[in-house]
């Protein structure tokens, strides 16, 4: 792949795990992110990955400004909040038959293909979790015989274009081809609404939704809404790492919904560390992607019909948590109490 040109755009917590995994093996791939105490620390020092494994890896890194070449592939790892800004200025930094790659949560293809073209947009779901605990240093919260992708394409995209940016993905990660994109995004959206919302109202990681009693009860009635909400949008919902999520969470009966929260724990045992990035966010004074996540799933309940007061009430505490009326703690939990 040393003939490929590509860079991760928005290489923060997850973008700087991809880049140093990537680089460690052999990749050569350019680091951009707009934190300049970030990118000083990776230009003198590498990236120093922590938690789950333990490595210091040399990269090239730059910000935003010094951004002066096209690229086969761009990984774009921003937030979904300024999209619309940032890829349009990634477009002119594509190759002709260039691609932008979004790691992002929610459903971001549509609105990229927009601007840049279905033959120039593939989608890829990471199903790891990652944190910057300073500049340079991020913390894999992922057991590494955990990691892996799930990406498709839009239409237009070439055999010879997706293979090239599955041999990148694959110097970090096993890689699976998921010719139902849709169905993956919302598999995707379903963890990220459940665990990262939830997480981030209660202050704590995945661990403290899917091994607390009270959060339990909330998390798989969440989980029912993204599937209810899913499947009336027409979306059949993929596969997380060879587990069918609507066979093992979905409910209609009381027995089924006790059995699905004993499941929980179980289920993400090897990610019960992973901190939400909008609680990262929120800590760090930044605004979160609530909108892009559990927002979606509002969006497209009331286009379809489908009731969504979980999700709802997450945006909700969210925002007040984003705007300081709300502090992050674990007795939040409470505020669902009308729901249940």
């Amino acid at each position: 792949m040393n003939d490929i040109s590509c860079a991760i755009y928005g290489a923060g917590s997850l973008g700087t795990v991809l880049g140093a995994y990537i680089s460690k093996n052999g990749g050569k791939i350019d680091l951009i992110n707009r934190n300049k105490a970030h990118v000083s620390a990776l230009k003198e020092k590498g990236a120093t990955i922590t938690g789950t494994v333990e490595m210091n890896v040399p990269v090239t890194a730059f910000t935003p400004d010094e951004m002066t070449k096209k690229y086969d592939v761009i990984f774009l790892m921003t937030k979904q909040l300024f999209n619309k800004e940032v890829v349009t200025m990634l477009k002119d930094h594509l190759t002709d038959d260039g691609v932008i790659v979004t790691l992002q949560n929610g459903i971001p293809e549509p609105g990229i293909a927009e601007i840049v073209g279905e033959e120039h947009t593939m989608g890829c779901t990471v199903e790891w979790g990652a944190e910057l605990t300073s500049p340079g240093v991020c913390k894999l919260t992922s057991e590494p015989d955990s990691l892996s992708f799930h990406m498709g394409k839009m239409k237009g995209i070439t055999d010879a274009q997706f293979n090239k940016v599955k041999s990148i993905l694959e110097l970090m990660c096993p890689v699976h081809e998921e010719t139902n994109l849709l169905g993956a995004r919302w598999s995707k959206l379903l963890i990220n609404a459940t665990f990262s919302g939830l997480g981030t109202v209660v202050g704590g990681c995945f661990g403290d939704v899917s091994e607390n009693k009270d959060a339990k009860k909330v998390a798989v009635r969440c989980m029912k809404e993204c599937i209810d909400v899913g499947h009336a949008a027409g979306a059949e919902f993929a596969p997380v790492q060879g587990k069918d999520i609507t066979k093992l969470f979905y409910y209609k009966g009381t027995a089924k919904r006790i059995f699905a929260q004993l499941l929980l724990p179980i289920a993400m045992k090897k990610h019960r560390g992973i901190v939400p990035s909008m609680l990262q966010d929120i800590r760090n004074g930044k605004p979160c992607e609530v909108d892009a996540i559990n927002g979606v799933v509002c969006e497209w309940g009331r286009k379809c019909g489908i009731p969504t007061p979980i999700n709802d009430r997450i945006v909700e505490l969210i925002k007040k948590e984003q705007e300081g009326k709300l502090k992050c703690v674990p007795s939040n939990i409470i505020y669902f109490d009308d729901l249940l």
